[in-house]
């Protein structure tokens, strides 16, 4: 713990009706400036800052990131990425130094969408000079990094004991009577009193309740599972296998090997009920298959252009077909199609040797890649017809 000296900035702020909007000027892409009113406004883009903007509405603050990011993309909202800057009335994670700002495009989208008619009122009265003024703006980028304040005040200097890794502060919010608990938080938190909105609380409440959500469910499992006294061994393995594989997922690994098994459990233990002509199952897995499949074609076809290259000269003289469909297409393909027309391994050998040549035609239709002289000559009969 060492002492750090750590510069404040506070904001001005914008009055339209009971609002009061902070905002700053971008000058360049890593620049900005903190004035009230700006000598150079040509080359000044004001940016207002969006948790003012968004604040009592009926839009939840954990909400808040997506909305921002939808109106990113059009242009009318920007996330700036500050350096080494605390702002006045804020305090966030030390890794998100960032907060998002609306150009005033920006600012008439949101009171148009999320205020009532006299707030909207209230917004035309107090920007339309500003707006008149920027009509020809350019969109905004989706982010700035900005390390350079132009005209820099004497900042007010703060002595506090804080560890190294807390030192990057960022930009204020606005107070938000919904988020009383928030406000509560902050106040009891010495290190910044001041602040009327807290990412860090917010952050923290997010995860909490999304950990939350996760245990409620656990233990409501488990209280099933305490209260059930008829589930049967296949019914309990294929719990386990879930279970097993839901670890590792919490865990933030993917275990394809476990997966296979759970979902192979589903299957296998699946109600022998069921039709194959109206199975949803089988039509998810179909759909899922086919398209899985459908997006490996451009691969395929680099696959069976390289072939062809390579045997150009011995087009008439081709590997076998099961050799030739090992070559240029997928296990995963194959096994279908084998396992379908009952050429597994446990097959005939003479069955495999008569009847894989269709399962090699059936793949060159299937991914539009004829490479055989029958592929060739049965597609062009077909398309004559």
């Amino acid at each position: 713990m060492t002492a750090e000296s750590v510069s404040v900035i506070d904001l001005p702020h914008w009055e339209s009706g009971k609002r009061r909007i902070r905002f700053l000027y971008l000058a360049a892409n890593n620049s900005f400036r903190v004035t009230k009113q700006c000598t150079n406004e040509e080359q000044m883009i004001p940016l207002f800052l969006g948790a003012d903007l968004f604040s009592n509405t009926d839009v939840r603050t954990e909400n808040h990131p997506r909305y921002h990011a939808k109106f990113a993309k059009k242009g009318l909202a920007t996330k700036l990425v500050f350096s080494s800057f605390r702002f006045q009335g804020i305090r966030l994670p030390c890794s998100s130094n960032s907060l998002w700002f609306y150009c005033i495009h920006g600012v008439f989208r949101v009171a148009f969408e999320l205020y009532s008619k006299q707030e909207q009122l209230s917004v035309l009265e107090s920007f339309q000079d500003v707006w008149r003024a920027r009509i020809n703006d350019e969109q905004l980028n989706m982010v700035y990094n900005l390390d350079v304040q132009l005209d820099t005040p004497v900042p007010e200097i703060i002595e506090k004991e804080m560890p190294k890794t807390d030192e990057i502060f960022a930009l204020a919010s606005a107070h938000s009577p919904s988020q009383e608990t928030e406000e509560n938080s902050v106040a009891s938190q010495p290190e910044d009193s001041s602040a009327d909105h807290d990412y860090c609380f917010l952050s923290e409440q997010v995860n909490s309740q999304h950990c939350s959500e996760l245990v409620e469910k656990v233990c409501s499992i488990g209280d099933k599972v305490k209260s059930t006294s008829t589930m049967g061994v296949k019914q309990k393995e294929t719990v386990l296998k879930l279970l097993d594989y839901t670890e590792c997922l919490i865990g933030g690994q993917q275990d394809e090997e476990r997966l296979t098994e759970a979902v192979l459990a589903l299957l296998r233990n699946h109600s022998p009920e069921f039709s194959i002509y109206s199975s949803p199952l089988l039509r998810a897995l179909a759909s899922w298959l086919g398209q899985t499949f459908h997006v490996a074609n451009s691969n395929i076809s680099q696959q069976v252009e390289g072939f062809k290259m390579r045997h150009i000269e011995h087009i008439t003289d081709l590997p076998p077909a099961e050799e030739l469909a090992t070559e240029l297409f997928p296990e995963a393909m194959r096994n279908l199609l084998i396992n379908w027309m009952g050429l597994s391994d446990e097959a005939a050998t003479w069955k495999r040797l008569s009847e894989y040549p269709i399962v090699l035609l059936i793949l060159e239709f299937a991914n539009h890649n004829l490479i055989t002289g029958v592929a060739h000559v049965l597609y062009s009969s077909l398309i004559s017809r």
